[in-house]
């Protein structure tokens, strides 16, 4: 056995008063709402520990991980950080026992988020020349006040439609740290789409302009 697989994990509890890193990002990981980048995490765990550095915090993060790996909670890594999140085949459970009903995502809102993620930057025209139906303004302002989407210029055509890509905020709900993670759409579907249900875009009109497709939405700058 080597020095390194003798060496106690960062977990260990030094006091009554000081708890282990392992503890400290637990608690810190639980109470947060969005994703901790580590930096965060450092600095969390500097109240109990100065020395703690980069690669005793991941070391950490993965004792942790592999704590959880067989219980209803994952701890996932993300564009933003690390989350605690519920494990998909618990989520029906979760919402079976929430009041409200949360929104169903649509298929058209989903195809035209796939679109957005595989070819951005995209122009709304452009989603409509793939999709052969038109997207409706309702469907991208729920997609950037969700802040999954956002404009990130201008196409240089007449009229100057806006492009829109992905944000963080989507790999983050998605619980994906890159791009290149990206499923299917089919997975894509599996990963957001909730109870309920909206409605199917109309035909993209025949004497629609192609060079139309300025975003009438609100933009979001995440």
């Amino acid at each position: 056995m080597t020095d390194a697989q003798m060496t106690p994990p960062a977990a260990v509890i030094s006091g009554p008063d000081e708890p282990g890193i392992e503890l400290v990002l637990e608690a810190v990981l639980f109470a947060a709402l969005e994703p901790v980048p580590v930096k965060d995490l450092m600095a969390a765990c500097a109240v109990a520990d100065d020395t703690a550095g980069r690669a005793e915090i991941e070391a950490a993060l993965e004792h942790l991980s592999a704590h959880y790996r067989d219980r209803s909670i994952e701890l996932v890594r993300s564009a933003g950080g690390y989350r605690f999140r519920v494990r998909q085949r618990f989520s029906g459970h979760v919402q079976a026992a929430q009041p409200e009903r949360p929104q169903r995502l649509s298929r058209a809102l989903l195809e035209t988020l796939a679109i957005i993620a595989y070819r951005q930057p995209v122009t709304r025209a452009e989603i409509e020349e793939i999709r052969g139906v038109a997207v409706s303004t309702q469907i991208m302002r729920s997609l950037t006040e969700r802040g999954w989407v956002h404009v990130v210029g201008h196409k240089e055509v007449p009229g100057r439609p806006g492009l829109y890509a992905t944000t963080r905020v989507l790999l983050d709900d998605l619980g994906l740290a890159r791009l290149d993670e990206l499923p299917p759409l089919d997975a894509l579907r599996d990963l957001v789409d909730l109870p309920g249900g909206e409605a199917a875009d109309p035909p993209v009109p025949e004497t629609r302009d192609p060079g139309e497709g300025a975003p009438q939405g609100p933009e979001s700058g995440r």
